[in-house]
């Protein structure tokens, strides 16, 4: 496929969302994409953003129906697990229902204009749960264990269905992916966020919930170009977008305390029983076999080298004069 002239995303203001906004802009891209009416519009350069909100369901069609995008990518959710146990109703309307709606709406932009719409759910690991086996594939079974899990197993399911009725509709089942963009109530941003702040001196301690959960992390501009590779492939499919390796949250703990040069971290580390998940699972892993074998996609920046960036952009956050712009795109 050669490079659309127009696409169209939602969750811009998130991670996945700058990173996908940048990648689509260098590439010649006319960038559209939804701004949620009660967030600051984010700082993008080049995008046309327009306010709105997912779950008004007519609202979005309309505007992508006059928009009439190439390309459309749906990576608005509610996006922590935690706040899902707390939401579960809007974790529901945001992350299934109104994905459904937005599947109808390039369904219905297509018709109209005759042209193939190409579609992107990002769905997530959580999809699966507490699998049945290790590393999952695009074949294993869905079984949530939260809310966030059910409601995108629902769009997950759903893309399957508008693929079916002729729809270019891919869920690309990602893994959990970092950068220096991630919120800080993200445990990653909190590891390194932390860390920094104790080598900074502005803190004495990280406390944690289950250290021994186990998650397969990449990069995400990694995660992003695979995104991409998937909306632009000759054949619509879903696909698992990951590592292929786990590792724990200690590891992580390690992993960042070790770029700072701290070896004995263990006396700076609390856990607090509180802060565990009603339902976590224990371990998700990813194998990305069909990712590599049809999109030619492949990981590039390794656990401990992904660690040590978020490491040292929030060192550098802190060591910016007060009053300075640093803290990053870091909305979800």
């Amino acid at each position: 496929m050669s490079t659309p002239g127009r696409a169209f995303i939602t969750g811009i203001s998130g991670q996945d969302g700058s990173y996908l906004a940048e990648r689509l802009l260098e590439e010649g891209v006319e960038v559209h994409a939804l701004a949620h009416e009660l967030e600051p519009l984010p700082d993008l350069p080049g995008v046309e953003l327009h306010r709105g909100d997912l779950t008004d369901i007519d609202r979005v069609r309309a505007l992508l129906l006059d928009l009439a995008p190439e390309e459309v990518y749906n990576l608005a959710a509610i996006s922590s697990v935690a706040r899902s146990w707390e939401e579960p109703d809007l974790t529901a309307q945001v992350n299934g229902l109104a994905a459904g709606g937005l599947l109808e709406s390039a369904r219905q932009v297509q018709d109209k204009h005759d042209r193939q719409v190409r579609f992107v759910q990002a769905s997530s690991a959580e999809i699966f749960g507490d699998p049945d086996r290790s590393p999952q594939d695009e074949s294993t079974a869905v079984r949530p264990v939260n809310p966030y899990g059910a409601a995108k197993a629902f769009a997950h399911l759903l893309v399957d269905v508008y693929r079916r009725r002729g729809l270019h509709a891919v869920s690309a089942i990602l893994y959990n992916h970092e950068s220096p963009r991630r919120p800080t109530q993200f445990v990653t941003r909190k590891i390194t966020s932390t860390v920094a702040a104790i080598v900074h001196g502005d803190a004495e301690t990280l406390t944690l919930g289950n250290l021994d959960a186990r998650r397969d992390w990449g990069w995400a501009p990694d995660y992003v170009d695979a995104l991409v590779r998937a909306a632009r492939a000759d054949q619509a499919c879903d696909y698992v977008v990951a590592t292929g390796v786990a590792h724990s949250v200690r590891d992580f703990v390690a992993a960042a305390f070790g770029r700072t040069g701290i070896t004995d971290w263990k006396p700076l580390v609390s856990v607090d029983p509180g802060l565990v998940r009603p339902a976590d699972p224990t371990e998700l892993v990813g194998d990305p076999t069909l990712a590599r074998e049809r999109l030619g996609w492949s990981p590039s920046v390794g656990f401990d080298e992904l660690v040590g960036r978020m490491v040292d952009a929030d060192l550098a956050r802190l060591n910016r004069p007060a009053g300075s712009s640093g803290s990053g795109r870091t909305r979800s």
